[in-house]
């Protein structure tokens, strides 16, 4: 089975890109959607121990939580020591799922792959990208985004240019979608044609 990371900074396209991948049957494990399901799971005792703040009815409360992070950066760590260990074991359960199941090829869709080391639990990594304007206009028209969100979200990532760098496969989404579906298509061509 071949373990494909799937990153890129925020505003590239990297859901979309991943949901391609889904389109064409490779199962997909999306840690940012594990990270929400445990804000109302697994991580809310030991979230609000650290951020009491950000309890409400029994959930942590994503946005009380980011301005938490907001006024106290340093505090990520905290966060994080939590957090990780929580989705490393879910990601480890997909994983063996799949193995079990004969997948030949699945993807780990990992905001921060690089940030915290994945590339070491992956067999190839993806890296979407796009023109900075693009990304820009993006990240700026989504819901309650400010400059300031924009410029803590961007500081908290490795730079756009180091990660297409260290990619084995590069799919930019600035082109279109139709560019972009057939990149995928040719990466899950190129990735699966020797298993069959």
């Amino acid at each position: 089975m071949i373990v494909l990371g799937l990153t890129g900074s925020i505003g590239t396209g990297k859901s979309t890109t991943a949901a391609m991948f889904g389109d064409l049957g490779v199962p997909v494990h999306d840690a940012d959607a594990t990270v929400h399901d445990l804000y109302r799971t697994d991580a809310v005792a030991p979230v609000a121990s650290l951020f009491p703040e950000a309890l409400a009815d029994g959930v942590i409360d994503r946005k009380a939580l980011s301005a938490a992070l907001a006024r106290a950066p340093e505090r990520f760590g905290e966060l994080e020591a939590v957090i990780h260990p929580l989705v490393r074991a879910r990601e480890q359960a997909f994983l063996e799922a799949e193995r079990r199941n004969g997948s030949p090829l699945v993807l780990l869709d990992i905001p921060l792959l690089f940030e915290t080391g994945g590339e070491a639990r992956v067999d190839k990594v993806v890296v979407v990208t796009c023109d900075p304007q693009i990304q820009r206009e993006r990240v700026l028209a989504r819901p309650g985004m400010t400059e300031e969100k924009f410029r803590l979200i961007l500081s908290r990532q490795m730079p756009d240019a180091e990660k297409r760098r260290r990619a084995d496969f590069l799919i930019d989404t600035g082109k279109g979608l139709e560019a972009a579906r057939k990149q995928v298509e040719e990466i899950v061509g190129k990735l699966t044609e020797r298993k069959d």
